[in-house]
């Protein structure tokens, strides 16, 4: 008999799941103890019938008072336990049930926790490295120590733990091959490989695709020799945009309004080497003016699944000002990505990239993020750039507006499955506000303490706030350890009350040492406001 010290309320949680779930052939008992902060993992074991084992097939719980995990962590209660154990409430006896590793730390990882947390067929959410935002709210059990660039500690611990699905969220272990050596190594992963994930990987890779399968793009050149890029510049002049060929941490990108900030860009990259072998080649692209937006398609290298629209605000400052981020908020639905356009972007962009890849011999498995520009002049949408994984802020936003569940419809994107597959979402929408701290994107202080954090998920209804960069100091409050820090995140019937809720919930955050954007949604909020002006007018008219 496994005997766990938790809290009376997570006593009858931890029934109800040990109840639940026949993998179990008996139920540890649970005692109530005042001191229930402890660190946790979740263990899966092989049951010993001869040896009379405990009785907890699949799960063991160890526990040391108010220590974290072997290597570190945060200080977690045994609530996380069970909260990140969803019920099988609700799923079919043929769906596969599954224990789910996420790979990442920032607030995409947060969020993709969030969604398996609540989807019926994960059992357990794992995540390496995580962050103590995850840990705290009990959407996953963080695992600080795994080094997620060995291939085989992360097979390891896969292997230790029963994984049955492994969710890679970050570029950076996709581009070095871990969902390579995790599909060699039989154990299901949603992310592409090495090869595919080229296509985020070098924008050059990207744009020669983008040629041999006719798919709408920029027109562009590539270079390395920094005097035939300022040659091509000058020939084709302001405004232009300059981007590193390598992966950038989404700083590699400058969108040069005059000659000489484009010439500037080239010597930072070709010249002083700023992104290292990332901007060893520069790729030189034609502006094009119109409005951005986010196309997402869940891909098992046949088929494809287009999901929801977002919008991403990259611009550091109000009014789109400033230099480039990773993105300072987003929201969706994208007015601007129209039923209609989704479908061109569907049949002109994303159904040739996965034909063409798989005729490349790479084909493409995970999600396919395509950073799009609705074009002025003509209306249609052109590819500006791929990302391999879900996007920061975008994914925020996607996940609170999911009801399917999500570990399903990844599994079946890793077993080539998505034929006749529907994703159901939610038909509010959201918004997320990206906390920073002062100075991002450039220098900035670390360890400055955020307060109320809490009270801001209070405020007002389907408030989430998801965590890119924290941690926990000796007291025991959240500091914050990065750039982008938290994505305030909100649902409403539309996209004003999305707006409202999430500015409430932001106000509510004490952090003198960070900013935001006031101005989140501000192109659809203001197509709407213009939309109702007109609309009062044509009323107005009619009367007369």
């Amino acid at each position: 008999m496994a005997y766990i010290s938790c809290s009376s309320a997570v006593a009858n949680n931890a029934s109800k799941f040990l109840n639940s779930h026949n993998q179990f052939n008996s139920v540890a008992k649970i005692f109530t103890s005042s001191n229930y902060r402890s660190c946790f993992n979740v263990r899966p074991i092989n049951f010993d019938a001869a040896k009379n084992s405990i009785d907890v097939k699949y799960f063991q719980f160890r526990w040391s008072s108010r220590r974290g995990l072997a290597g570190g962590g945060c200080n977690q209660s045994l609530t996380t336990v069970f909260n990140s154990l969803s019920s099988n409430n609700g799923v079919p006896a043929s769906e596969e049930r599954v224990v789910v590793l996420v790979i990442g730390g920032g607030g995409r990882e947060h969020a993709i926790c969030y969604a398996l947390h609540r989807s019926p067929s994960c059992d357990a959410v794992f995540c390496a490295p995580g962050n103590c935002g995850i840990s705290n709210s009990g959407d996953a059990t963080c695992i600080s120590e795994l080094d997620i660039s060995d291939s085989s500690a992360v097979i390891a611990f896969c292997r230790e733990w029963g994984v049955g699905l492994v969710v890679v969220g970050p570029e950076a272990p996709l581009v070095a091959g871990l969902a390579n050596d995790l599909v060699k190594a039989g154990i299901p992963t949603f992310g592409p490989s090495s090869e595919a994930a080229a296509l985020e990987g070098s924008k050059d890779f990207m744009k020669r695709l983008c040629d041999k399968y006719g798919i709408p793009t920029a027109k562009y050149q590539s270079f390395t020799d920094p005097s035939a890029a300022k040659a091509y510049i000058k020939e084709q002049g302001a405004p232009t945009v300059v981007k590193a060929d390598g992966l950038a941490a989404g700083k590699g990108v400058v969108v040069a309004m005059t000659l000489e900030e484009a010439y500037e860009a080239v010597d930072s990259m070709l010249v002083r080497s700023i992104f290292g072998s990332a901007g060893g080649r520069v790729v030189i692209e034609e502006y094009l003016e119109g409005e951005e937006a986010s196309f997402f398609a869940i891909v098992d290298g046949e088929n494809a699944i287009g999901l929801e629209s977002a919008q991403d605000h990259k611009r550091v400052g109000d009014g789109d000002t400033g230099p480039n981020t990773g993105g300072m908020g987003a929201y969706s639905p994208a007015p601007v990505l129209t039923k209609e356009l989704q479908s061109v972007v569907m049949e002109s962009i994303i159904f040739p990239t996965v034909k063409g890849m798989a005729e490349e011999g790479c084909k493409f498995v995970g999600v396919l993020y395509a950073g799009l520009m609705i074009e002025k002049k003509s209306g249609l949408p052109k590819l500006i750039e791929y990302n391999v994984r879900f996007g920061d802020p975008e994914c925020q936003v996607l996940m609170v507006r999911l009801e399917s569940d999500l570990a399903q419809v990844l599994l079946a994107a890793c077993k080539g499955e998505l034929r006749g597959l529907s994703v159901e979402w939610s038909t509010d929408s959201a918004m997320v506000v990206v906390m920073a701290s002062k100075g991002y994107p450039g220098s900035y202080e670390k360890g400055t303490v955020i307060q109320n954090l809490e009270e801001a998920e209070q405020v007002a209804p389907n408030v989430k706030v998801f965590h890119a960069g924290t941690a926990l100091d000796s007291n025991g409050n959240f500091i914050a350890t990065g750039g982008r820090v938290l994505g305030v995140t909100v649902k409403g019937k539309d996209l004003e009350e999305a707006r409202d809720r999430a500015y409430q919930a932001v106000e509510q955050i004490k952090w003198p040492g960070g900013f935001y954007r006031r101005d989140i949604g501000w192109r659809a909020l203001s197509k709407k406001q213009a939309t109702k002006v007109s609309r009062k007018l044509v009323d107005d008219a009619s009367k007369f």
